[in-house]
């Protein structure tokens, strides 16, 4: 108690020197309460948006892999040709070819049988076909000629495919075997759930309803362009064909038409392709759809193309994709176990495009995290080696009190632990004050760094972007018009010239939906913290003073006053 009462004393008897140290952990403790707060605003955030996160995944063919194997099977044989001699090696076509054609799309039953995994919550696939359509049912195009357009998607499609093995590189069945390519896509959902746009609110029946949940009845919806395009109304029936076969026809029941918003951000597919486009897709069940490739395939005839000698067969072929729904982000990590377990081979990948949207959401508050980590570790060995070097000084200066009081009788431990109770109580004084200051500012300055990271990752996308010479927003863009939800099917509907495929101009400034604000930075975490650094600081600083206090003599302390 005498040490503690002596303490307080000493310090209110120096206050010029013990201001000054006061002042000096204040700002280390401000500084460290800030750099504190942005670490646990982003670990937060990352735990509060994980918790909210509705995960889901796929499966696909890993073509990395394969590439993978490729080069280890060169590396067992020897070099490739030309590698010797220094020139540029040759490509073994036949060997990729031959790899390719031994990938297999997963099948419906192989999908169920990973979907009986302990993690996965619930499971849903879709079929994709695409058709053509009958002189009723043109696409939505810019084109002004519909037909040389088609003509064109189908050389593209030929030269594109080539080679490509029947069931593409995974999660398609039968991937376009056939190198036509039409101007609608069919898309056959197996359950609602699936139809994951009308559940989070993109997309709205704005006339009739949606097909019966696994109808084998052949009832469509089609997009609100698609029907102003067409003048077609909830009722009617539309023709497609199978785009490499046109005697092959299928007649369709529009039984709902749907307005889509996210088609807005994204509405021009890849190299031009009409049936990219989101207005030229057709929904329907996935057991109607299926009905439709399997009739198909039994009046399959073999094609033989005049121009490559290749042949193909005629029969519509889908894709399907299978989508796993967990409850968190650990189920999800844990599925790639169990699916290996429970037979999938390392050909395929588990993926998950909301964990790769969410950490990419997450891009700037981790970096900001970061700076605040290596920041508060530059404060903290500031900090420590300015508070050595005062209470060395500190303690000389008290040199002739240390002799006193060991002198008097008391050990030198004892009077270590008095300096030690001085620094401490000086330092909890200057962090509880470093707290308040810190919590008050955190949020704000938080926010303001954050805007200011988020900046720079977008100038840096937008660089890149000019890099690649591409404009950020396709022009004409602001021009084109769209029906509105209350119009009428049946209502007049001008094919206004719509911007030219091809690559979409602004697929770099699309960028991450990142977390651009927090709330709240300091808790409880925190505040522990910053007692442990107010620890950390008294045992290192006073540390040095009490290897200066031990090594002193009293007597010759006293001897020696100046």
């Amino acid at each position: 108690m005498y040490i503690i009462k002596n303490a307080l004393r000493c310090i209110s008897r120096s206050k010029g020197r013990n201001i000054l140290i006061g002042i000096i952990v204040l700002v280390i403790a401000t500084s460290c309460c800030i750099g504190l707060s942005i670490r646990q605003a982003a670990e937060s955030a990352r735990s509060d948006a994980l918790d909210n996160l509705s995960v889901t995944a796929t499966i696909s063919f890993d073509r990395q892999s394969m590439m993978n194997d490729m080069r280890g099977d060169r590396a067992e044989g020897g070099a490739m040709q030309g590698e010797a001699s220094g020139e540029r090696p040759q490509f073994d076509r036949d060997q990729f070819q031959q790899m390719m054609g031994g990938a297999s799309a997963l099948s419906l039953d192989e999908y169920l049988t990973y979907a009986e995994a302990e993690s996965v919550k619930d499971f849903y696939y879709t079929l994709t076909a695409s058709m053509n359509g009958s002189d009723s049912l043109e696409p939505v195009s810019t084109d002004t000629s519909s037909d040389a357009s088609t003509n064109a998607d189908a050389d593209n499609m030929q030269g594109i495919q080539g080679d490509m093995p029947q069931g593409g590189f995974g999660g398609g069945k039968g991937m376009m075997s056939n190198v036509s390519q039409g101007d609608f896509t069919l898309v056959g959902y197996s359950s609602d759930s699936a139809m994951t746009s009308f559940i989070d609110g993109t997309a709205t029946i704005t006339a009739g309803t949606v097909f019966n949940e696994g109808t084998s009845e052949y009832d469509c919806i089609i997009s609100e362009e698609l029907s102003a395009y067409n003048s077609i109304a909830t009722g009617d029936e539309i023709t497609i064909i199978n785009p490499n076969n046109e005697s092959e026809v299928y007649a369709l029941t529009v039984v709902g038409i749907y307005s889509d918003s996210s088609a807005n951000e994204n509405s021009f597919g890849p190299m031009g392709f009409s049936s990219s486009d989101p207005a030229n897709k057709i929904y329907m069940s996935y057991t109607a759809l299926e009905s439709i490739v399997s009739a198909s395939s039994q009046v399959s005839e073999t094609i033989t193309d005049e121009t490559t000698g290749r042949t193909y067969e005629s029969a519509v072929t889908g894709t399907l994709s299978g989508t796993y729904v967990f409850d968190d982000a650990d189920s999800y990590y844990l599925f790639e176990e169990e699916v290996r377990d429970l037979g999938l081979d390392d050909t395929y990948t588990v993926s998950s495009s909301d964990i790769t949207s969410f950490e990419n959401s997450l891009t700037p508050l981790n970096t900001l995290s970061k700076m605040a980590g290596w920041f508060l570790l530059v404060i903290l060995i500031i900090g420590a080696v300015i508070l050595i070097v005062l209470n060395i000084f500190s303690v000389r200066e008290r040199k002739y009190e240390i002799g006193v009081l060991t002198a008097m009788g008391m050990k030198k431990g004892k009077v270590a632990l008095q300096f030690m109770t001085e620094l401490f109580t000086i330092t909890v004084i200057a962090v509880i004050i470093g707290v308040i200051i810190g919590g008050v500012c955190a949020v704000p300055v938080t926010n303001a760094l954050l805007e200011s990271q988020i900046t720079s990752q977008q100038n840096r996308n937008d660089m890149v972007e000019q890099n690649f010479g591409r404009p950020g927003n396709m022009q004409g863009m602001g021009d084109i018009e769209r029906p509105n939800n209350n119009m009428d099917a049946n209502a007049d509907f001008d094919k206004a010239e719509r911007p030219s495929g091809g690559i979409v101009g602004d697929m770099f400034s699309q960028g991450a939906d990142y977390i651009t604000e927090i709330n709240s930075a300091m808790n409880f975490t925190v505040v522990l913290q910053m007692l442990l650094i107010a620890l950390l600081l008294t045992i290192i600083s006073g540390a040095a003073s009490m290897l200066f206090i031990m090594r002193y003599e009293p007597l010759k302390i006293l001897a020696n006053r100046d």
